[in-house]
């Protein structure tokens, strides 16, 4: 309690009313007119941190922080990992293209299936047949195929 008093004003007591001797001065608090502070109070300025962190890392400090020399295993495994995973979709990248140009290799080669197919079966039917016969000299028999029917004996009495 008495530290309290010690920065209360020596001229009142705890049980007095305040007199006009015993009020400071409007001087004495700070004020030049009721309620109006005397000095603006001015604001803080804020440290820009990012900006210092960009300064440190452009500057190279940043690679010197006790930190980053600790954590340089974490860091070349994290660098390996981003390595991997790039090696991994340019690899993918580069199946899918072989996937999608067999895919077109494949319809080319279904459609030249198709096409080869009907041409072949227009080909084998009998007038078709017929007409490239005639072509080469050939004609077409009138009489219809028969059988010979021949025996094994007969076979062996020809035999000289």
């Amino acid at each position: 309690m008495k530290e309290n008093l010690k920065y209360s004003d020596q001229n009142v007591g705890l049980n007095t009313p305040p007199t006009p001797e015993n009020i400071p001065a409007k001087e004495e608090l700070g004020f030049d007119e009721p309620g109006k502070p005397k000095d603006p109070v001015k604001p803080v300025k804020k440290s820009n941190k990012s900006r210092k962190a960009v300064q440190e890392f452009l500057g190279g400090d940043y690679l010197s922080k006790e930190w980053v020399t600790g954590n340089l295993s974490y860091i070349l495994y994290v660098a390996l990992l981003a390595m991997i995973y790039i090696a991994n979709t340019y690899y993918t990248e580069k199946k899918f293209k072989t996937i999608e140009r067999t895919k077109n290799e494949l319809k080319e080669l279904r459609y030249e299936y198709i096409t080869t197919k009907s041409i072949l079966m227009f080909q084998g039917r009998q007038s078709e047949i017929s007409k490239r016969a005639i072509k080469q000299g050939l004609k077409e028999a009138k009489m219809p195929p028969y059988k010979i029917l021949y025996s094994g004996e007969a076979l062996k009495s020809m035999k000289p």
